[in-house]
């Protein structure tokens, strides 16, 4: 299924290539900038049934804009971006369905399982989601932090899907290294996460056509689901056209009901 996403820097939605990221801006490539207000993309997903979307805010000075989509659309997007034990409860207050929560459970590049059940014991495991982006050193996928710069010590693979299901409802899986590039998908991620993950993923990197969206449908077998960005027409993008990922996640679950109907 298609998950839509608001993505947000210096309080505006944008798109930008993932493995610039940086807290400075100085080579941070900004793909697109919108000139609607984040309730703006909140309320057209609400009005689409978009369902299992996200907002995310990339660095300081994106509170307004964050709780701006949230207030939108009660209940209706997760957040994520500088969740910790302090503020998690905050932002479900603020309207978020869920929290998503990647750098804070790491520190030293360490997954720190003390503040991880910390985590889960003030929020509860339902309302957490684990973002597990990731990128490619020596043929293997590691979790990044830190703006998507830093390498920790944790390799995404069957046996760690498994453990940390145990402590969230879903993973959200970014392929840095493709992800704002619009040149495909990382087919080769979103078919290990098919086998791994026992819960719901999306994945989210490079997306370029509908074909993709398909693709990710057949192969994650509907568990992993796909955000596109970039390619978009919402966002700039001349790849995908938003109104068929509406249809086709309409269709889609018309399939299903009709499949698992007695």
């Amino acid at each position: 299924m298609f998950r839509p996403c608001i993505d947000l820097r210096n309080g505006k939605v944008v798109q930008i290539v993932g493995g610039t990221l940086d807290d400075a801006g100085t080579s941070t490539l900004t793909r697109f900038q919108s000139e609607h207000p984040p309730s703006w993309f909140a309320k057209l997903y609400q009005k689409d049934g978009l369902t299992g979307g996200h907002v995310i805010a990339l660095g300081p000075g994106n509170e307004s804009a964050a709780r701006d989509a949230l207030g939108a659309w009660p209940g209706g997007l997760q957040y994520g971006g500088g969740v910790n034990l302090d503020n998690a409860s905050a932002w479900l207050e603020a309207g978020a369905s869920q929290v998503i929560v990647t750098s804070w459970v790491f520190r030293d590049g360490l997954l720190d399982r003390q503040r991880l059940a910390d985590l889960v014991q003030r929020v509860g495991k339902e309302r957490l989601v684990l973002d597990l982006s990731c990128r490619k050193r020596d043929g293997r996928y590691w979790v990044v932090t830190d703006r998507w710069q830093r390498f920790t010590s944790l390799e995404v693979d069957e046996a760690v899907c498994h453990d940390l299901a145990k402590s969230c409802s879903e993973f959200l899986i970014h392929a840095v290294d493709v992800e704002g590039l619009c040149q495909g998908i990382d087919l080769e991620l979103v078919e290990s996460l098919s086998r791994w993950c026992p819960i719901p993923a999306t994945y989210a990197g490079g997306a370029k056509s509908i074909d993709d969206l398909k693709t990710v449908e057949r192969v994650g077998s509907g568990r992993i689901h796909l955000t596109i960005g970039s390619a978009l027409d919402i966002f700039g993008g001349s790849g995908v056209r938003y109104a068929d990922c509406v249809e086709f996640n309409r269709s889609t679950a018309t399939t299903s009901t009709i499949s698992t109907s007695p």
